[in-house]
């Protein structure tokens, strides 16, 4: 049984609870093509915000911003409605001090799955957030009172989006929609979405996806978690070095918030984006070409129709051996010749070295 701190603080948790339920108004305000497209751009806008700013920048500062800048950062991340930024970053960095430990808030191997990707936050335990630990942040009274009303953005969010619905109702009637159709899908369905989105990465990047670096904690690489939070799914990545900007270490691995913020520091507004050290990149390197390494050699155990090839290379260079040499003693040769003698020679005694158990003939066998 949890402690009595840890138990469902349902009185502070109603707005969580009111925002799932407000997806069932679908029922009534129906869909549009605008509604629905307009709620998928929110996500993906506000995802951002999530991985950009809740993230990357207040939890990790892995960019720099002025002080007016920071504030607008906070506004826009305060739309998730995922708490203020102080917040967000004071749990997020005691999870990484204890990732996948006793004191780690959402760790699915700790708590369980269903805990880590929505229980923890109804916790009573984990609502307040603690100053002391971000003094690198408390220091600006405007974020605190952010941190502190932190449902005045999201109400103010939910109002933008009543009123552009009944704006477009008039001046654009032909989008088919209207302000409880935009509250409902801008607001209740893309925010709900946008909650288990972030959330995957809580309770899916420490279960499932590939390791690359042996941290301390069991995080994991996923493409598919990478696409649905904008770069967030590299989180082995991320959790070996937490610093870099970007958390897509490699080119091919897609990262659109480092692409977002990227462009942003073109504009000035942003500065100072923390690159991934070579050292980490090269231990990344090796890492991926020794697992490569074990897999092939796990394969060529496992799989029994690779014991019948290994017994057929042999003979097959054998046959190359004495081909070439009869070739080369019977045929007139070109001036090249020696050298093409040469290299397939090699090739075929080198097919036979890298055979197991056989004793490599002389190239000079008849």
């Amino acid at each position: 049984m949890r402690a009595e701190t840890d138990q469902v603080d349902w009185v502070r948790v109603m707005p969580f609870v009111l925002l799932h339920l407000g997806c069932v108004g679908l029922i009534w305000v129906g869909v549009s093509a605008f509604a629905a497209w307009a709620a998928v751009a929110l996500y993906f806008v506000r995802m951002f915000a999530v991985t950009g700013i809740h993230h990357r920048y207040f939890s990790h500062k892995t960019y720099s911003t002025s002080r007016f800048g920071q504030f607008l950062l906070a506004l826009w991340a305060g739309t998730t409605v995922q708490r203020g930024s102080l917040w967000w970053a004071y749990h997020h960095r005691h999870h990484h001090q204890h990732s996948d430990g006793p004191e780690d808030a959402h760790s699915p191997h700790v708590h369980g799955f269903l805990w880590s990707h929505i229980g923890w936050i109804t916790s009573r335990n984990n609502f307040p957030t603690d100053y002391s630990k971000i003094k690198d942040l408390a220091k600006f009274p405007e974020l605190v009172w952010l941190n502190r009303f932190d449902l005045v953005v999201p109400i103010l969010y939910a109002f933008s989006m009543f009123g552009l619905g009944s704006l477009l109702e008039h001046v654009a009637p032909g989008l088919h929609t209207n302000g409880w159709q935009m509250l409902v899908w801008g607001f209740f369905v893309s925010t709900t979405f946008l909650f288990h989105g972030t959330a995957c990465i809580n309770s899916m990047a420490h279960l499932m996806g590939k390791r690359r670096y042996k941290t301390d904690d069991d995080s994991r690489n996923s493409f598919i978690l990478a696409i649905i939070c904008l770069g967030e799914g590299w989180h082995n990545n991320h959790h070996r070095y937490q610093s870099a900007t970007r958390n897509g270490f490699y080119w091919w691995e897609i990262d659109p918030t480092y692409y977002g913020l990227k462009v942003l520091s073109w504009t000035g507004f942003i500065w100072g984006l923390k690159p991934v050290p070579e050292s980490i990149l090269e231990e990344g390197a090796r890492a991926e070409h020794a697992a490569s390494v074990a897999a092939a050699q796990k394969a060529a155990l496992v799989h029994p129709e690779y014991s019948s090839l290994r017994q057929v290379l042999p003979a097959a260079a054998a046959i190359a051996v004495a081909t070439v040499n009869a070739a080369n003693t019977s045929m007139p040769q070109k001036v090249e010749s020696p050298a093409v003698h040469k290299d397939v020679t090699e090739l075929a005694l080198e097919m036979q070295r890298n055979v197991p158990g056989q004793t490599t003939p002389s190239a000079d066998a008849s």
